[in-house]
């Protein structure tokens, strides 16, 4: 095989699943979109997601910051050599880490060291199975943290909160696949996309649940018992009023692919693979001689630009109308006057931080003044230029939940006013912002090309030491928008979507399935 070539292929196919939506996926946001209540937070989630989807078209940039952990699966021709296909893919994570395409996000599980290309013990995965036809089928997904960490695995029988005792049949598995959308809430980016495995033993049930989510957004399950539960969740997922981002609303999940295997009598497993909005999966022939691609996967049906219309434009003039405006730093009576529902954009400077800076502020005094001033859950995509200078290419925000131990006391340290994330927080960080005059503003998760775009210049960087993604970045930024969530009087968005969502999933414990 011509491996220079082949390399040439990987990096396409890695620049295209980062960059560029397929087509199924377009598809199920634009029906989500178009049946979502108008005027809502949930719409204008929706709106800004279709955007950044466009953004990313155009500027061939990564469309969520969080480019993930990528995944190949490999299906060759007897007789391919796969020591060289694993050696080009390589090559070609660290050329399109190096051009910004990914994020650098191996790290190294005993030092917290960043490799800075992607590489490292076990990265990138990629698994292989020989075939007997005569091309090499490549698929990848970009799969990010966010959603990862919302993965679930039931063992059955099991007592899930709602919906009671879950038993080892069809019924059972029904509940526990109900209850994994619902314990998602908006944290792992929602509205998304779920695949599910039966039986297996712990690690091959969440293969098989991964493997599920390679399957195509239309595609009709050939198992009779499959298909009823796949077409049955799809429904009554969305019933349970999480929508997206978990702002409330139609819109909860987007696809759901169901695999089985079997299992030993000692086991029966239930594990849940759940993916974001942003579902980065396609695949790839290549000729196993030339090393060329012949032909893309998930690309059948029709292509959804997401081109602004004029009414959207005139709905988003209308709706600027409502949002307030904040200049940092922001004072104390500013955060006071802000409620839940409130939409912001935010001027001035901010700082991100994820988990290795605020662990670092928990023990160490902050390298910038941050009284007054916002915190952005975030790890971007940087890129340096030829003059030294940064330059953000991605810069959505992460799960804030992470940051639950720290984040009220921090606040309160240092005197910021405004926590930016995804996700929500819990009960001892709103009671820090009622406490301290704070509040938590919900940015729209994967929408990185729609936050860089408010990004005006890079000021700085500090604890650079931790990495890229974890270092804190000093940027400077014009008509950041966000939603409050969680506001000073103890109001949180996120424990009253959780509360009616689980009334919503008690709807669904009578058993369905004889």
């Amino acid at each position: 095989m011509n491996i220079v070539k082949f390399q040439e292929s990987m990096y396409k196919l890695i620049v295209e699943t980062s960059t560029k939506l397929p087509k199924d996926v377009r598809r199920a946001v634009k029906s989500a979109k178009e049946r979502e209540n108008a005027g809502t937070s949930a719409a204008m989630s929706l709106a800004t997601i279709t955007n950044n989807i466009k953004m990313a078209d155009d500027q061939v940039s990564p469309i969520c910051q969080d480019t993930g952990l990528p995944t190949f699966k490999i299906k060759t021709p007897v007789g391919v050599n796969q020591l060289e296909i694993k050696d080009a893919i390589k090559n070609a994570i660290v050329l399109a880490t190096k051009e910004g395409k990914l994020r650098p996000n191996s790290v190294d599980s005993l030092t917290g060291e960043n490799s800075g290309d992607n590489l490292g013990a076990g990265l990138p995965v990629i698994k292989f199975d020989q075939w007997e036809k005569d091309y090499i089928d490549v698929r990848l997904i970009l799969k990010g943290g966010g959603c990862e960490n919302k993965n679930i695995q039931y063992s059955l029988p099991c007592e899930l909160d709602g919906l009671g005792r879950a038993g080892r049949d069809l019924d059972g598995i029904r509940k526990c696949v109900m209850h994994s959308v619902y314990q998602a809430q908006g944290q792992g980016c929602s509205a998304g996309f779920i695949g599910v495995g039966i039986g297996g033993d712990r690690s091959s049930g969440y293969d098989l649940a991964k493997e599920q989510l390679f399957r195509s957004v239309d595609d009709v399950n050939p198992h009779e018992d499959l298909r009823r539960l796949e077409e049955y969740v799809l429904e009554n997922a969305n019933k349970l009023g999480i929508g997206t981002m978990g702002f409330g609303g139609e819109a909860t999940l987007l696809g759901c692919k169901i695999g089985v295997m079997n299992r030993i009598p000692a086991s029966f497993y239930v594990s849940v693979a759940y993916n974001c909005w942003a579902f980065r999966r396609l695949g790839v022939s290549v000729d196993p001689v030339t090393g060329e691609i012949n032909e893309w996967m998930y690309q059948d049906g029709e292509f959804i630009d997401f081109a602004e219309t004029a009414a959207e434009r005139e709905t988003a003039a209308s709706r600027s109308e409502a949002v307030i405006s904040l200049q940092a730093p922001i004072t104390e009576e500013q955060i006071r006057e802000l409620k839940v529902g409130d939409v912001v954009q935010i001027n001035g400077m901010m700082y991100t931080g994820r988990d290795a800076i605020h662990k670092y502020l928990s023990d160490h005094d902050a390298p910038v003044d941050l009284n007054g001033q916002v915190i952005y859950h975030c790890g971007p995509v940087m890129l340096k230029d030829e003059a030294g200078e940064w330059h953000v290419k991605a810069a959505g925000p992460t799960t804030s939940i992470r940051e639950e131990p720290y984040q009220g006391d921090i606040m309160k340290k240092f005197g910021i006013r405004a926590v930016i994330g995804k996700g929500g927080m819990g009960p001892k960080t709103l009671a820090a912002l009622k406490e301290h005059g704070g509040v938590y503003l919900n940015a729209i998760g994967g929408a990185a090309q729609y936050y860089a775009d408010c990004i005006k210049s890079v000021e700085g960087v500090d604890l650079m030491q931790f990495g890229i993604p974890e270092a804190m970045w000093h940027l400077r930024v014009e008509g950041f928008t966000a939603v409050v969530t969680m506001d000073s009087h103890g109001n949180s968005l996120h424990a009253d979507v959780d509360k009616s969502s689980l009334e919503k999933l008690a709807q669904f414990k009578e058993p369905v399935f004889k």
